[in-house]
This record gives C-alpha cells, structure tokens and sequence, in this order.
C-alpha cells in the first residue's frame, strides 16, 4: 500500500527500452503529452489504462494522469485489463508485472501477440527491480519499464517517450521510400512480413478523411499517407495533411481514427 502524496515519491531507477540505465538521483523533466485529435479535427485526449491490484497505487497513477489531461481507465487485475485492452481503444497502458489472474508479464506477451493491440506502448512500474525481472519484462514486450517507487514527472516522461516510439513508424520510416524486395534468384522465398511493401502513397487502401484543422477550423489539405505495419495481413495506414494557412502538418491513423498534430 502506497498510502503517500504525489510530492512523497522517492525518485525511481528508470530503464529504457534501449537498455540504457538513468540513475535513482536523476531529475527527470515534466514532459507535457500531445493530444490527438478526433477525425473532425477537435481536440481529444489520449486515453490511459492502468493495471495494479493496489486501489491506493492506481488512484495515485490516476491523479497524475487526469492533472496531465488524460482519460482514465482502471483494473484491478491481469483478466480484467486484457479484457478492457481489446475491447476498447487505449493510448498507453500502465501495468505492474505482479497481478492476480493474468500477470503482467503474459500481459504485455498477449498484448503484443494481438493485431488491434500490439502497437499500444507499454510501461510498466514494478516492484521487482532484479535485473533478470526487468529483463523479462522487456522480452514480454514492454516500452519501458520503471521501478517502484517512482516519482509522477519520471511516470510521465515514461509514457510521454513510448507514445512518441509508438509513432515512429511514421516520423522515421516514412521518410524512406521502400519498394516491395524481390527474393534472390535461388534463394528462399522471404516471409510474408519481409515481402510487404511498405512506403508513401498517394493512393491508400483507405481513403483519407476530409479533415478540419482545429486551430484556424480551414480543411487540411491531404499530402500523402504511408502504408506500414508488420505484414499484409496486419496493415497500418497514416495520412499527412497540411494547413495551408501554416499552422503545421498533422498525422491521421486511420486504425484509431485520431489526428493529431507533427
């Protein structure tokens, strides 16, 4: 039981999901979070899951994140979020690794697994701070994993990093051209998920939205959307969009239905 205020958290040892270490002393800066946007262009806020069989730990999790303008969903226990995670759409899920029914380790293994689920970042606070723990928790597919007890601003630049990874197939990848690859005369087939062509288009599977820039309310203006995901049975689609009044270039998922700013 926590049984603490927000400003009584004992700086935590937080571990990238590149392996890199930041020590217990370290001052992590408040990162505020990008709100995404509906598809008519208004401002909604990313939704939040978080997952502990501790009432006291998830309430604190849950005033961090509502004072950080997020949505707020709850459980209590491993079933209850695997349950809530498929059945609804979330922007990030918080999870201890030591839950009852389903732990958080088969979790974040079943999250993965699952096409509508397996692109949501993942951060989990945890208890088990032995090395072979958090490695575990990594291999089961965690963005990023901090250890308890953890300070709010070091919660939230934790999620604030694994939703910016999560868009990285369309700020990085995007950005290269890539053709379908073609497998060598004599050579094996290369597997489905290999073989998928994935890069810009101008003409998408999915037809992209007539959209409303939500600072100055003009249409956005389509560019171009970018075809990724991990095969052809599992495709994503991203459209950019420009304001032609300059207020900047935003990004449509067509999966989540969203649009948010880049």
């Amino acid at each position: 039981m926590l049984g603490r205020s927000i400003q009584s958290f004992a700086a935590p040892e937080f571990r990238a999901i590149d392996g890199s270490w930041r020590g217990a002393t370290r001052r992590v800066r408040l990162l505020g979070v990008v709100q995404p946007m509906d598809s008519r262009g208004s401002l909604s806020p990313p939704v939040a899951l978080i997952v502990d069989h501790d009432a006291d730990t998830r309430q604190l999790y849950s005033q961090v994140l509502t004072l950080a303008r997020f949505e707020v969903d709850e459980a209590s226990e491993g079933r209850e979020a695997l349950a809530k995670a498929l059945s609804s759409h979330h922007d990030v899920i918080v999870t201890e690794t030591r839950l009852p029914g389903i732990d958080g380790y088969q979790l974040c293994g079943l999250l993965r697994r699952d096409p509508g689920t397996r692109t949501i970042p993942i951060v989990v606070v945890t208890g088990a701070a032995h090395p072979s723990e958090l490695e575990r928790v990594e291999r089961a597919g965690a963005s990023a994993v901090l250890v308890k007890p953890c300070l709010p601003e070091a919660l939230l630049a934790a999620i604030h990093q694994a939703m910016d990874a999560a868009d990285h197939d369309l700020s990085n990848m995007a950005a290269v051209e890539r053709e379908p690859i073609q497998p060598p005369a004599g050579r094996r087939a290369l597997t489905k998920s290999r073989a998928y062509a994935r890069g810009h288009t101008n003409a998408p599977p999915h037809p992209p939205p007539a959209l409303i820039c939500p600072t100055c309310e003009q249409p956005l203006e389509y560019q171009r959307s970018y075809i990724g995901g991990v095969s052809a049975s599992h495709p994503e689609q991203w459209d950019l969009f420009e304001c032609q009044a300059g207020c900047g270039t935003f990004q449509y998922r067509q999966r989540t239905r969203q649009l948010r700013r880049i």
